[in-house]
């Protein structure tokens, strides 16, 4: 079965492509390229190409490519680091609500996109700056379970160890492009979660 475009390049081909898309259509069509084929994809000629459009569209909207870039960057961080930000707190008094919290943003896939947060990591290889920002962005992640495991009674070392496990299971299960049903994914929280906190889980 093929697969699914984005919206930006249906338009495109439905025979009702504008001359200049709006900014979002680009945003989309960038995305598209970079979780599929990587950074070195997202080029202005090739997604004019794919978009069946001049490079002028691209002006209308953007400098240069590195705006572009920095435009992917931003939806990356409203999409896959807000949602994690906003559950920031000094104090932690209920460790596994706070835990079924952290681990929810990754079970609801909504904003957060695990194909975009693959491609950023992939990005980071080639990039020192996005490197820096998701190794910043991976240590809050994991500051995070750090504080519901201390919450729920464990010391620091362990706290530590138990987030990164956590962290790193959740990593390693959208790199292995695992497939579950989200129906069963959801069946097996209880059961993960059981696991993850260990002795103190109640």
């Amino acid at each position: 079965m093929a697969e699914a475009q984005p919206k930006s390049q249906q338009k495109a081909r439905s025979g009702e492509a504008r001359k200049t898309l709006s900014r979002e259509a680009w945003i989309d069509a960038a995305i598209y390229a970079l979780e599929r084929k990587g950074i070195a994809n997202v080029k202005i000629d090739h997604l004019s190409r794919q978009l069946k459009v001049t490079r002028g569209s691209f002006y209308f909207h953007f400098k240069n490519l590195k705006d572009l870039l920095n435009s992917l960057l931003i939806e990356w961080r409203q999409r896959n680091c807000a949602p994690f930000r906003a559950l920031a707190v000094e104090t932690v008094t209920d460790g596994q609500a706070y835990f079924d919290a952290v681990t929810g943003v990754w079970i609801r896939e909504d904003p957060f996109s695990p194909k975009l947060d693959l491609a950023i990591r992939d990005w980071a290889r080639s990039s020192a700056a996005v490197a820096r920002e998701l190794r910043d962005q991976d240590d809050f992640r994991m500051e995070l379970l750090v504080k519901a495991f201390a919450a729920l009674g464990y010391d620091r070392d362990e706290s530590l160890i138990r987030a990164r496990v956590t962290y790193f299971q959740q990593i390693g299960y959208y790199t292995t492009h695992f497939k579950e049903p989200p129906t069963e994914r959801k069946r097996f929280r209880t059961l993960y979660t059981k696991i993850l906190i260990g002795p103190a889980y109640r």
